[in-house]
């Protein structure tokens, strides 16, 4: 089924999907012709294999793509008797529809959202369209917790290379994590299950004009199901393949919108994290397995010359909210060479939490705080890069949990200067 419908100033279609759906799964793109016939198939065998009795929906939300991702999407072929799939009682629908509103994920997931709302879903998720590592048990993962268990929200976990997921690693886990009190390893991890009822819920927000509908949706969901209480879990998927990028030069702009998304989220819902003290585990779903990872390049000298002319260009800005002991450690830091360079983490959270509050008092436009942050987080990055050189990727995730550990330490002083 391929619904195109006409130009509309809402998400979603002018004509909405008719009928109804246990069932919907997302795939948000912008010209992934090269890779979204495979998520397609392998979201076609999840459902056959493991929802055969549901009505199930698989819904393309496209960015205006010139290259026929759409078309993909709706050739894409599975054989289902080679993979010994059980004959489906009903068929699983394909819709390919344009988004509009702000160019962005978020966007593509607002029509989503409002699919899911019109037919009535009990269980939905959404995947990336450029992923070359999916399985049909991905879909599973992501919606039998939904379906089965009642659970509201599901969070992605995977392996992934000890260089991999820098924003993640230093910022926005171990800040979600200490405000939030749960263990959420990979609060931006781009493909997540959630409830109707979920759907309905972020459908309604009023957020669709702001940075939410371009990069910063996947922090807000996760923000949002912790900050109103919904159940939540995570199950693991195994290794995300997918392009890497090189974290000292590709994740400029996407730095910008996430962690400001996460810096208003913060003030938002301070009443909401105010009083949580301590992080407790998630339940988690999926049978862990070693698995072989992408490894992840990294300009280690880009960093720290970013870095260091950051830290001669922007002590004045910095003074603005932080205080000059900081700004003494980070020029002493700047000076040693790139053996010797280590940014501890306990100042890193320090200054991580000045920014937060710089935020919340408006202390310089959003904007230039944000990118101020930049050199900041290019140090501490090439800093934890030579410290988990030489471990395995098991022992890296040991120290992210010590940086995860250190913010919750100096909660306290978050909370005394709000």
């Amino acid at each position: 089924m391929h619904q195109t419908p006409a130009a509309s100033g809402e998400a979603g279609a002018k004509r909405a999907p008719q009928g109804q759906a246990d069932i919907i799964v997302g795939i948000a793109s912008y010209n992934n012709s090269k890779t979204i016939g495979h998520v397609v198939n392998a979201v076609d065998a999840g459902l056959g294999k493991y929802f055969p009795r549901e009505r199930s929906v698989i819904i393309n939300s496209d960015g205006g793509s010139t290259d026929s991702t759409p078309d993909a999407v709706l050739k894409a072929t599975l054989d289902h008797k080679a993979i010994f799939l059980p004959h489906r009682l009903t068929a699983i629908n394909r819709i390919s529809t344009p988004y509009h509103g702000i160019p962005g994920k978020g966007s593509a997931f607002r029509a989503i959202f409002s699919s899911a709302l019109s037919l009535g879903a009990k269980a939905c998720c959404v995947v990336d369209a450029d992923l070359r590592s999916i399985t049909p048990e991905w879909i599973e993962l992501l919606i039998a917790p939904v379906l089965n268990e009642g659970f509201d929200f599901v969070a992605p976990l995977y392996s992934r290379h000890r260089y991999d997921g820098t924003i993640t690693n230093s910022i926005i886990y171990p800040v979600t994590r200490a405000l939030y009190g749960r263990k959420i390893r990979q609060p931006i991890g781009g493909e997540f299950g959630f409830s109707g009822r979920m759907a309905g819920f972020y459908l309604a927000q009023d957020v669709w004009q702001t940075d939410v509908a371009r990069f910063g949706i996947d922090i807000w969901m996760t923000t949002e199901a912790l900050a109103n209480r919904f159940k939540v879990c995570q199950s693991y998927l195994g290794a995300k393949i997918h392009d890497p990028k090189d974290p000292g030069a590709d994740l400029r702009e996407m730095f910008v919108q996430v962690v400001g998304s996460l810096f208003s989220l913060t003030e938002k819902h301070y009443r909401e994290w105010k009083e949580i003290r301590d992080a407790s585990d998630v339940p988690t779903f999926g049978f862990k397995y070693s698995v072989g990872v992408v490894p992840v390049k990294a300009d280690m000298g880009r960093m720290l010359a970013d870095f260091r002319v950051g830290v001669s260009n922007l002590k004045e800005v910095w003074e603005r909210f932080i205080a000059r002991d900081i700004i003494d450690a980070l020029e002493e830091i700047s000076q040693k060479d790139t053996h010797g360079f280590r940014f501890p983490k306990a100042l890193w959270a320090r200054i991580v939490y000045d920014f937060i509050l710089a935020s919340c008092h408006r202390k310089l436009p959003e904007e230039h705080l944000l990118k101020s942050l930049l050199p900041l987080y290019f140090g501490r990055t090439a800093s934890f890069f030579l410290e988990v050189a030489e471990m395995s990727d098991d022992e890296a995730e040991d120290e992210v949990e010590r940086v995860c550990e250190e913010y919750e330490r100096q909660k306290g002083y978050l909370l005394e200067r709000w």
